[in-house]
């Protein structure tokens, strides 16, 4: 017999990248007495990486456990990036509805329609958020006309459109019904979240069944298996089985040894978990996203949808440059494989496959985005390796015909950039699709375009608009392929000796491009130390100190003025390598090298292409 739990509401909130979702929850948090009256609390708590804290976006779906009026609302916070999207798919089956986050001045935008659909798509009432209404700019009323459009895009049905709108600043920690009510506190999103969102249901003396949504990792306990409690109830010293919708012959009997509840930031303890409950579960070492957690009596596997596969790889390669080793801790391929195993751990959209060689591993993921931030974590650690150019996965379809990863690229640009983002984007095989005047002199450009065409992308983009476009890209399916891309224009300048990059050396070096390094760099013959104003490639010696000779002095050197180098970052050193050349990550620096160093063995293997 199903019954519901008015105790609980289980609820996850979604948006696009950047409109203030982690910041929502730090309110909520704070404002219903999670932190002591005179704790300090960091902002996005939520956001507990490094890379997320600095780049502000959120990368692992969090849970987390606030109580107003003796309900107690287990809250998620996803991700609003694209290359997560798979983070935010598997949470939506442990919620019972979600807080669309919507800004009150951006408005809809393409990673809004991502995470709604998921969300339509399994019948989950939605309450929507306009957030950042302080903004001077903010223009709610045009926004909710955006968003319920969307709702009619997305087929939604009679009760799906008629949610409930709050209105918002989580950064002044208030929400309000009406525009023109009293901006006090968060209460009325409460109320909303207690009023609308269902209750969970299930049946108490049913059978057990817990669906793993989310996996967390600890060095202690090993592997964590986070889910909802759907029916019976779940207990200490419980012997259970583990089974798996999409894998039928699964089937292993372990026993519950810890279990714990949310509740703030914290996991506590808990003897028994009933219908409703968000639980995580620690010591079964190989559980996994999709596995249910059922009794052995009537083993009976919850449907869960496949995760998305991934659609762009990369070899991580053992580091074999001249100054291996010199910087990192980490330098191995048994450390390589090592850490690349574990991060499949917590990162389910993640593939690592073994390749021919010992010595390198192909690593796929949903994007650039996905890939560099575990470059990053990796590059923290200690760790020091090299990795080849991005390269898009393609599939063949039962004609035996080549197909490739699509997105849907939304661009909004200043009025006086589109004519050259159309152009640059037309030349990487993208199809204009829409193109609508938006508020502030900007102009949004819809293109369908290959992920390959994105590679390498995303740099130029921001030199061409000068930093005022954003772009935002959705993966769209496969499609038959388009044709060759030509990359990069330009060549590279690439050292032709080892040794210290000297002022005298740079100063002839920099008519030829732009550097990437200066005085009193390690380089090494091979490394590339700039990009050509030309299209190929170009040696040159940087390591040239000038002849003395009797009449001149050596501090005549002191006079030659050098043009400052381009400090390439993680992301711009990816765009830019080509597909001959591979990325030297270390804790300290970044070099980007040609794979053959040797300049006769890269002629040779050149010229038998």
């Amino acid at each position: 017999m199903k019954q519901s739990r008015e105790d609980i509401r289980n609820i996850a909130i979604i948006a696009h990248v950047d409109h203030g979702k982690t910041t929502l929850v730090d309110e909520l948090l704070k404002q219903s007495g999670v932190f002591r009256a005179n704790q300090e609390v960091v902002e996005r708590v939520m956001d507990s990486n490094d890379i997320e804290r600095e780049r502000g976006i959120t990368i692992l779906s969090k849970n987390t456990a606030v109580f107003y009026k003796d309900v107690k609302i287990n809250i998620i916070d996803t991700p609003g990036h694209a290359d997560f999207g798979g983070e935010v798919e598997r949470v939506l089956k442990m919620v019972d509805g979600v807080v669309l986050v919507v800004d009150a001045f951006e408005g809809a935008m393409p990673q809004t329609k991502f995470v709604l659909m998921k969300a339509l798509d399994l019948d989950l009432p939605v309450i929507v958020c306009i957030n950042k209404i302080d903004r001077p700019e903010a223009r709610p009323d045009e926004v909710i006309d955006e968003v319920l459009e969307l709702f009619m895009d997305l087929d939604a049905s009679d009760e799906q459109l008629d949610c409930p709108f709050v209105y918002a600043s989580a950064k002044e920690g208030f929400a309000v019904l009406n525009l023109d009510d009293e901006r006090k506190d968060m209460v009325p999103l409460f109320e909303t979240i207690i009023d609308y969102i269902p209750a969970p249901t299930g049946d108490p003396d049913a059978n057990t069944q817990v669906l793993i949504s989310t996996i967390d990792y600890n060095e202690y306990v090993g592997r964590i298996g986070i889910g909802k409690v759907d029916n019976g109830s779940l207990k200490i010293n419980q012997e259970v089985a583990v089974v798996n919708a999409h894998e039928p012959d699964k089937f292993k009997k372990v026993r519950i040894n810890k279990l714990y509840e949310f509740d703030g930031l914290e996991k506590v303890d808990v003897d028994e978990a009933k219908i409703g409950s968000i639980v995580a579960i620690s010591g079964i070492s190989d559980i996994h996203i999709g596995d249910t957690i059922c009794s052995p009596e009537d083993p009976q596997p919850i449907h869960f949808q496949k995760i998305s596969e991934p659609t762009i790889s990369m070899n991580f390669i053992v580091n074999d440059s001249p100054l291996a080793g010199q910087e990192g801790k980490f330098v191995t391929s048994r450390h390589l494989r090592d850490r690349l195993f574990k991060e499949l751990n917590t990162d389910v959209s993640l593939r690592v496959e073994e390749t021919d060689s010992p010595d390198a591993y192909k690593v796929s993921g949903r994007g650039e985005l996905h890939l560099s931030v575990l470059i990053e974590n990796m590059r923290r650690e200690g760790f020091e390796f090299a990795v080849s150019k991005a390269e898009v996965l393609y599939h063949t379809d039962e004609n035996g015909k080549k197909l490739e990863p699509m997105e849907r690229a939304y661009v909004d640009v200043p009025d006086e950039f589109t004519g050259s983002v159309i152009e640059k984007l037309s030349q990487r095989k993208g199809e204009l699709q829409n193109m609508t005047p938006i508020t502030g002199g900007y102009t949004r450009i819809e293109f369908l375009i290959p992920a390959r065409g994105l590679i390498g992308y995303r740099g130029e983009f921001m030199t061409d608009t000068k930093g005022n476009g954003i772009i935002n890209t959705i993966f769209e399916g496969y499609q038959p392929y388009k044709g060759d891309i030509a990359y990069r224009k330009q060549g590279s300048l690439i050292a032709f000796e080892s040794g210290e990059s000297v002022t005298y050396g740079l100063f002839s070096a920099q008519d030829r491009g732009t550097l990437f390094i200066g005085p009193g760099e390690k380089v090494y013959a091979g490394m590339v130390i700039g990009s050509c104003s030309r299209q190929e490639d170009i040696e040159l010696n940087v390591c040239k100190k000038k002849h003395l000779t009797n009449t001149r002095s050596s501090s005549a050197d002191e006079a030659l003025t050098l043009v400052p180098p381009r400090i390439l970052s993680l992301e711009q050193a990816l765009d830019f390598i080509d597909t001959d050349e591979l990325l030297e990550v270390t804790p300290e620096s970044l070099r980007i090298r040609k794979r053959i160093l040797d300049p006769t063995l890269r002629k040779r293997a050149n010229f038998n292409k």
